[in-house]
């Protein structure tokens, strides 16, 4: 369930393209006696158009204001915005496979690596939608996601993101409850000889559509009295396990994977503004509402009033928008 909100009728595509064009524009000078003045960007306009816009329509909007004025959209947003209210329009203004593609390559960057991120695109995404990014990441970045992430990685972390990357699940809802079960029992075994990151496991999880990834835990939970991931916490400082816990967590309950995420980005020392502007701008087409429910039911807060309390301008009034706030 998609947070965000969509007028039931918009302005056709060269209406908003204007808009947001006259949005960069310096619209009024005036000199006084003692002082000169300028309002630049109109930031409060950019929001009212581009977070109540579809992927499909930012998309057209993007062509149309390509064709009417000989610059890209995105171009343009980064040279008159700032900080992490750009960032956030930057992001959300992309398309969906371009933003993941984007994101994917920033996680295997020196300085802003992240086995977390690349984990998240691959597990929370559809087969199609992952097969998308990986196309968008050809044609941007002229090379694969699945040699870029193989480069940056080692050891267990590469034997895991790969195949993760790598995979096109099936995406049906049928059930093999025999293979649940033996497979269930495989990787007890492999977790009680603390093999973590034998090749059993992995295509386990990186090969089984998530509706048999499911099946299979709800059998280890039953069969073993234990659910997989109290099993995996054994060992608490060990990474490649947190980011096993984490994938088992985000292909079978994203909505807890994504709300615990919000969490810790608002609610521990400094707001994680990166962490909190990526699954507010990569959720709000895709299942923000559930997010929302499950942030409240953990909580006992609401996340618009956590974002409110958390984070100020025009970045505040992007994310809420965003994630449906009704002022917003």
């Amino acid at each position: 369930m998609a947070s965000l909100k969509v007028p039931a009728s918009v302005p056709p595509p060269y209406e908003d393209a204007e808009q947001l064009h006259k949005a960069f524009e310096v619209s009024c000078f005036f000199f006084s006696s003692s002082s000169f003045a300028g309002w630049g960007t109109n930031e409060g306009l950019i929001i009212s158009i581009l977070a109540h816009r579809n992927a499909a329509q930012r998309n057209l909007i993007r062509k149309v204001y390509a064709e009417a004025y000989g610059q890209d959209l995105l171009k343009d947003l980064d040279k008159e915005l700032s900080s992490d209210f750009e960032r956030a329009v930057l992001l959300w203004t992309l398309d969906p496979a371009e933003r993941d593609a984007y994101l994917a390559n920033e996680a295997t960057k020196r300085f802003s690596s992240s086995n977390w991120v690349l984990m998240e695109i691959a597990c929370s995404r559809s087969s199609h939608d992952l097969f998308k990014v990986r196309q968008a990441y050809h044609a941007r970045y002229k090379k694969s996601l699945e040699e870029d992430v193989a480069y940056h990685t080692t050891g267990d972390f590469r034997k895991l993101l790969v195949p993760l990357v790598s995979a096109f699940r099936y995406e049906g809802e049928e059930v093999n409850t025999i293979l649940a079960k033996s497979e269930a029992k495989i990787l007890h075994e492999k977790i009680s000889a603390k093999a973590y990151s034998d090749e059993e496991i992995i295509r386990i999880l990186t090969t089984r559509s998530k509706a048999q990834v499911n099946a299979t835990l709800n059998h280890y939970n039953n069969a073993f009295g234990n659910a997989i991931n109290k099993n995996l916490k054994e060992e608490a400082d060990n990474d490649f396990l947190k980011l096993l816990r984490a994938t088992i967590k985000c292909l079978t309950y994203p909505e807890k994977y994504f709300e615990k995420l919000l969490r810790l980005s608002i609610k521990k020392l400094g707001t994680d503004e990166r962490a909190l502007t990526r699954v507010v701008t990569t959720r709000a087409e895709v299942d923000m509402e559930r997010i929302k429910e499950e942030y409240h039911r953990r909580n006992s807060v609401t996340l618009d009033r956590d974002i409110a309390g958390d984070t100020s301008g025009d970045y505040e009034r992007m994310l809420l928008a965003l994630i449906g706030h009704g002022d917003a």
